[in-house]
């Protein structure tokens, strides 16, 4: 199953990581969940919408810009 890749501003040390990864890993079918902090990609696989993905970046406090 291929992924969902999300550029993701404002992450910059394990916590924002760690925030992003709990917040994502809350969604109802999302299986894994890879924060790459030097890239400022989160790649998410499973079945949820990217729109649900990108909400809930958003409201832990990040910008997802693509």
């Amino acid at each position: 199953m291929a992924g969902i890749k999300l550029t993701v501003e404002g992450m910059s040390c394990s916590h924002c990581q760690k925030a992003v990864e709990k917040a994502l890993k809350e969604i109802e079918g999302v299986e894994k969940v890879q924060v790459d902090l030097e890239k400022k990609e989160v790649v998410v696989t499973g079945s949820a919408a990217r729109e649900k993905l990108a909400e809930a970046i958003a409201e832990a406090g990040y910008e997802v810009v693509d």
